[in-house]
């Protein structure tokens, strides 16, 4: 295992640069006001409270009755530890090898803090509110997030919208959003589609569109056949607050998670969101989606290169093919302004899975600063092992469904005869139960990730495109049945909204950068 910032071609590092190291390490993740002995190496050296101790639980209630919390100035305070000893457990490094997504129980993760990376720090009475919207729901969600705009500004603090778009928000909302009345977004993961659209009918049945009169068995139908396996309700309100809901079933979820057979669910959860019901199995798979981004993310890198394009290079992966992007339908600055505004988020989420990788590490002294994960400013640098060997065991531990994309295109390219390619796909087979080895690169691995770079990216954006293109597409058309045409009308407008505000924006700072190279020095 890579020291945490350590430079890329191994050195020693000094007492009280290890020291540094481990503070920033567990001071990112929770704050903590002592830390344990230096020979402790884990990342995940804290507790996040009831984001996962008192939330395992699938219907896991929040501590706080309904109603409208005060405000307080403590950011942090719901991540705390709560008098207890820190859990001291490291990430096995071959975790990812044979994954067991049957799982039930958070006991049988890999370790006791496995996936505390994917648990973002926000203001406790913010994600109390959250969590309260979740309570109107009687339908049982096992798995919840909120991610968005609305839950992480993507735009300058400062920047006001016109106009509200909640009714009665509440108070911890409304000072986090900063007046700009953005719609919040969530993902519900249910067990039973049916049956949750059953009960959610009986009980928000304006929730629906026409389509939620011919039953919640045709709703189910639509949901789990067509398009990425979601059913969204969007411009709902709930306790005073707009919000929109995507429905997924959790086999679904997991399935797009560890295999990428759609990314569109795995997109959105390779960016910081907020989780407000975790469940094991979701969290192994999702472990498996963040460092399956990193490695499709350095294969598309140079050997040298800094952490925005390295968390830039990621959140854009499930962009890639995006029919939006395509349109005047999504501001065309959305990765950028995403990285910008949440880079230490980005941290947190990916550079314990990069300490736990051998063949990548920061090289920046700036890391070992104890403020540096929550520095905004500082864009640090970091370097990748270039050997074909170790790029070929990234290759070879791709997602199943996105790696055989990607091998077509090779077999194509390297005009390797089919029965030759079909007995290499079966020696690669991942869901022979009989076989426990390791996911080494093979010839074949090896020779697509030599291949030459500018070649490497092109294959694998293309791998991407096709995998991102058509359930976007289905699923951009099976939204205007499901939200009705009325809702897609100002779904349609709102996002070509945000299309004019992006260019108007890049068009100022273009504007202002000309103006300052043209102030003599």
């Amino acid at each position: 295992m890579q020291p945490f910032c350590a430079p890329f071609i191994g050195s020693s590092v000094i007492p009280h640069l290890s020291r540094s190291l481990l503070l920033a390490r567990v001071g990112w993740q929770y704050r903590l006001s002592s830390v344990h002995p230096l020979n402790q190496r884990s990342f995940t050296s804290g507790n996040p409270g009831n984001d996962v101790n008192k939330n395992h639980g699938a219907e896991a209630k929040s501590p706080t009755p309904p109603g409208s919390p005060k405000l307080s100035t403590n950011s942090t305070a719901s991540s705390s530890p709560t008098g207890s000893a820190t859990p001291k457990s490291s990430i096995p490094s071959d975790w990812d090898e044979n994954p067991d997504l049957s799982i039930s129980a958070f006991s049988q993760l890999p370790s006791s803090t496995f996936g505390y990376n994917q648990h973002m720090i926000i203001n406790s009475e913010f994600k109390e509110a959250l969590r309260q919207i979740l309570w109107q729901f009687r339908a049982p969600i096992r798995y919840a997030f909120a991610y968005g705009s609305g839950v992480f500004p993507q735009t300058a603090s400062g920047s006001k919208s016109a106009s509200t778009v909640h009714s009665h928000p509440s108070p911890a909302i409304s000072t986090v959003q900063g007046g700009q009345g953005k719609m919040i977004d969530f993902i519900f993961g249910v067990s039973y589609t049916q049956h949750w659209h059953s009960l959610n009918l009986q009980q928000h049945r304006d929730h629906y569109s026409a389509i939620g009169s011919l039953g919640s068995s045709f709703v189910s139908r639509v949901q789990d056949n067509y398009g990425a396996g979601v059913y969204f309700n969007p411009y709902v309100t709930v306790n005073g607050n707009l919000i929109k809901y995507g429905v997924v079933n959790l086999d679904t979820l997991c399935r797009d998670l560890s295999e990428w057979d759609t990314l569109y669910l795995a997109g959105r959860l390779q960016k910081p969101v907020k989780i407000l019901r975790d469940d094991p199995r979701v969290r192994l798979a999702n472990q498996i989606n963040l460092i399956s981004a990193v490695r499709t993310a350095l294969l598309l890198l140079p050997s040298d290169f800094s952490e925005q394009e390295l968390y830039g290079t990621i959140a854009g992966l499930s962009y890639l093919g995006d029919p939006r992007m395509a349109l005047p339908a999504e501001n065309p600055n959305k990765v950028a302004n995403i990285i910008k505004y949440q880079l230490p988020n980005f941290r947190r989420l990916y550079a314990p899975l990069i300490e736990n990788l051998p063949n990548v590490s920061f090289r920046d002294l700036r890391c070992n600063s104890s403020e540096w994960i929550d520095d905004p400013d500082t864009n640090a640098t970091l370097a990748q092992d270039m050997d074909p060997k170790k790029r070929g065991n990234m290759v070879r531990r791709l997602p199943r469904s996105f790696r055989s994309k990607l091998y077509f295109r090779y077999q194509s390219k390297f005009q390797i005869p089919q029965l030759e390619f079909d007995k290499m796909l079966e020696e690669s087979n991942d869901q022979d139960p009989t076989r426990v080895k390791k996911q080494q690169g093979g010839v074949f691995d090896q020779r697509v990730a030599n291949d030459r770079q500018e070649d490497l990216i092109v294959e694998v954006k293309k791998a991407i495109k096709s995998t991102v293109q058509w359930p976007s597409v289905v699923q951009s058309l099976k939204s205007v049945l499901t939200t009705g045409v009325v809702r897609s009308i100002r779904y349609a407008r709102e996002k070509m909204a945000k299309y004019r505000d992006g260019q108007k924006r890049e068009k100022e700072d273009r504007s202002r950068q000309s103006r300052d190279e043209s102030k003599p020095t």
